[in-house]
């Protein structure tokens, strides 16, 4: 029973009427926390607490609480339902929940509504679960009957002529000045209980107003409103708050009704500090029990973007959204759900045949009042019989998350390299490069006329292809014949400090630093403001060794600076054979913080393996998860490379431990296979996987980086085995077009597809211009048609 009873308790915040519990005296609804910030002027709190109003319209003195009730546990509402009735502190709590349910369906009776009803059947489901976890497996036959018994004994006891039926609940109503509580608390009981006035406030200290509506006795608790959010009105709001704390705090109110207007409600709604202060000096177990109450929903609707009235039903649902997301804020949970109640108190509302007020929607709106109100009492004395309102708490969610084990294992399997100072990629065999006599032939090739435009445009489509052919031809081989000469350099500057040859003096054997390259433009908002004309989207290097750059927000808002990060790259020589390499990234908003970083270092023995470790920090959420790392690359073989490497991952209080090993076998020039195998464990979890992954290069390899992989990945986590595969291919469609090809499957069925194009032709880049105009039409048509048809509908 205990995955059940967990999943009622997550019932209970997130569905709507569910959420309602008793506030009982010991629940930080009441705590005494912040007594000790209350204000010295004791007499102006005094004056805000007003004698109870009876329905004679007489007071009494607020010590004398004869009238009040209990509302924990309900003893006195118990009838003599059953034989021995009498004895009802016998009784065991499966036997006060029938009786509380043989009262709650007595009084659907009185007030004309059936079982089906969707709220009405929540509440009986719900009660029928909450029993069922309270009598376990023993009594679940009990319980059964007595639910049966119960909707029996309501019956007969109703068509007996029973009206004895001591039924009652308190209200405590909170909200803004001017929304209409005092006004609403008037048409509840159909009668001037209290004053109003449309130009000022009009309930200036606190009172109780007691009556009678539908055989149900309800004492509604009027407070002072409290006034607009500002840093001036916090002090007061505050005081008013404190004095309705100490008031409820003897007697404590069944339901809470939050008050908001619903036809001022707008984009620009801004009563969250309102809704932290409620939430600062009750506690969070205040929004358990309360109703949205939207007043004034009957007002004239907004107009729409296309001229016309909006939708009631989604403007309401857009409003009551609003608020219950500042709410969210405000306890910092988002599973609870409170319910909404649709007001309206103008005398010129529209009525039905039995003069009771109707909403736009067809809804009489005290009939769903007093529905609501019972529903949330009955769950409420409910919840406290089964003692399930200290087991729900708000707040921010305290499950500690853990990393995945095969993301974890997939980030070690990952091929790692550090780059040097001179930007060369020790990825390409130097060996092979060197010994090849391709490079040579640049130096022997005859002269070539460079032809101009005008000549150019001359030619024959056979002479144009055939020239720029060459062209091509060309330019490999001179960059070739420059990737070779820049590694003859750097064998030649490792043989002479390895043989202590070299001199500081003497430039001729000093390592050549590599010519400056122009970095690519920085990519700028899309959008500027015209006038500014300041130039502020430049970007100064002021170092060799650092790249520093500021990182664009592609969905940032027009106008705006566009830039929440920056990015930091370097590659430095810390030694002879030492390299380091610092690679990251860091944005920052009002909310988030992020950080990703890569940091390495590499030993490289001449003769012998690469030593690396290195270090990984990630953020997730609100956590750090840091990763150390340590490869050794052994070439024992001309065309074979190992590497094993050990990793050791910290997130909170875990940490995991990850090992793998690797080999790489090269043939010739092209093709290359690449074998790895690891295992990750930790928390009590272990993860395997591997790669089998075979690479054909282009034949213009390294200068251009064409080639075609195909991967085939192992992974077995928690006895599941998943086999994947996937192709990645990278290549010339012609002279001004590269498309790259990207897709995976794996044994689940699931998989991706992704193409991606990039052209230098004036005629291509037009037709994906096009293209993407004629899909926005589409897309626009499909919007527009299909406001359109909600129009008609609505």
């Amino acid at each position: 029973m205990k995955s059940i009873r967990d999943w009622v308790f997550s019932h209970l915040v997130s569905m709507s009427l569910v959420s309602s519990r008793p506030l009982s005296a010991s629940d930080s609804f009441f705590n005494e926390g912040h007594l000790d910030e209350e204000l010295d002027d004791q007499a102006h709190t005094a004056s805000l607490v007003a004698s109870p109003v009876l329905p004679d319209g007489s007071h009494a003195s607020y010590g004398n609480h004869e009238h009040q009730h209990n509302p924990s546990l309900q003893q006195d509402s118990i009838q003599d339902s059953y034989p021995h009735g009498s004895n009802k502190k016998k009784m065991d709590p499966l036997a006060k929940i029938e009786d509380l349910q043989v009262k709650f369906l007595r009084l659907l009776r009185r007030l004309g509504l059936s079982q089906e009803n969707l709220l009405v059947a929540k509440v009986l489901y719900r009660i029928h679960l909450a029993s069922l976890i309270q009598a376990g497996e023993s009594d679940v036959k009990r319980v059964n009957l007595g639910s049966n018994r119960a909707k029996a004994v309501a019956a007969e006891q109703e068509a007996a002529g029973l009206h004895e039926l001591d039924f009652s609940f308190r209200i405590l109503v909170l909200g803004k000045t001017g929304v209409g509580k005092s006004a609403t608390i008037n048409s509840l009981f159909e009668e001037m209980k209290t004053v109003t006035d449309a130009f000022q406030p009009a309930t200036d200290r606190i009172q109780e107003v007691a009556g009678t509506v539908n055989g149900i006795k309800i004492t509604v608790i009027d407070t002072p409103g409290l006034l607009p959010s500002s840093s001036s009105n916090v002090r007061r709001n505050k005081k008013i708050l404190l004095s309705v704390k100490r008031f409820i705090k003897k007697s404590p109110p069944d339901i809470v009704l939050y008050f908001e207007r619903l036809d001022v409600i707008n984009i620009g709604y801004t009563d969250f500090p309102i809704l932290r202060l409620i939430t600062e000096v009750f506690g969070t177990a205040i929004w358990f029990n309360t109703i949205l109450v939207m007043t004034h929903s009957s007002s004239d609707l907004p107009e729409g973007p296309n001229g016309y009235p909006v939708n009631y039903e989604s403007y309401v649902t857009q409003c009551t959204d609003l608020v219950q997301h500042y709410i969210h804020q405000a306890v910092s949970d988002s599973r609870l759900e409170n319910p909404v109640l649709l007001v309206e108190n103008h005398p010129q509302c529209k009525k039905n045949i039995m003069g009771e007020k109707v909403l736009p929607n067809g809804q009489v709106w005290k009939s769903q009042f007093l529905l609501l109100c019972i529903c949330t009492k009955v769950l409420s004395d409910v919840n406290s019989l089964l003692k399930f309102q200290d087991s729900i708490e708000l707040g921010p969610l305290s499950t500690a998350r853990l990393p995945s084990l095969p993301h974890l294992l997939s980030s070690l399997l990952r091929h790692r390299s550090i780059s040097s100072p001179n930007g060369m990629d020790d990825e390409i065999d130097e060996n092979s490069l060197l010994d090849t006599q391709e490079e040579d032939e640049y130096d022997q090739l005859p002269s070539i006329r460079i032809l101009k435009k005008s000549q150019f445009e001359r030619l024959t489509n056979s002479q144009k292809k055939d020239y720029l052919d060459e062209l091509d031809y060309r330019e490999i081989l001179y960059l070739k014949k420059q990737l070779k000469e820049e590694y003859q350099r750097r064998r030649e500057n490792r043989l002479s400090k390895e043989e202590n040859l070299a001199n500081d003096d003497n430039s001729d054997t000093q390592q050549v630093s590599p010519e400056a390259v122009l970095l690519p433009d920085m990519a700028v908002p899309p959008s500027f403001d015209s006038d500014c004309l300041v130039h502020r989207y430049r970007c100064l290097v002021t170092g060799d060794q650092w790249l520093v750059r500021p990182v664009l927000d592609p969905q940032g808002w027009d106008h705006d600076v566009g830039f929440d990060g920056i990015s930091l790259e370097s590659a430095l020589e810390l030694n002879r054979n030492v390299f380091a390499s610092v690679t990251g990234q860091m944005s920052k908003d009002k909310q988030d913080f992020s950080i990703q970083s890569e940091c390495g270092a590499a030993y490289t023995d001449p003769k012998g393996p690469t030593y690396s470790v290195g270090l990984d920090v990630q953020s997730s959420g609100k956590d750090m998860i840091y990763t150390v790392h340590s490869n050794t690359k052994l070439r024992n073989l001309k065309h074979s490379v190992a590497d094993c490497g050990l990793s050791l991952t910290s997130f909170g209080d875990n940490c995991y431990v990850g090992a793998k090993l690797e080999d790489t076998i090269t043939v010739g020039n092209r093709l290359k296979f690449m074998v790895n195998a690891g295992r990750m464990g930790g928390s009590g979890q272990v993860a395997y996987g591997g790669n089998i992954e075979a690479t054909l290069r282009g034949s213009d390899y390294p200068v251009r980086n064409d080639n075609v992989s195909l991967t085939m990945t192992i992974l077995s986590f928690n006895k599941e085995m998943v086999l994947g595969g996937s192709i990645q291919s990278e290549f010339r469609l012609s002279r001004g077009l590269r498309v790259s090809v990207n897709a995976n499957l794996n044994s689940r069925k699931m998989g991706q597809v992704c193409i991606k194009t990039s052209s230098s032709e004036h005629l291509q880049i037009a037709l994906v211009a096009a293209f993407t105009i004629f899909k926005a039409l589409l897309r626009r048509k499909a919007i527009e048609s299909r406001s359109r048809e909600t129009l008609e509908s609505g």
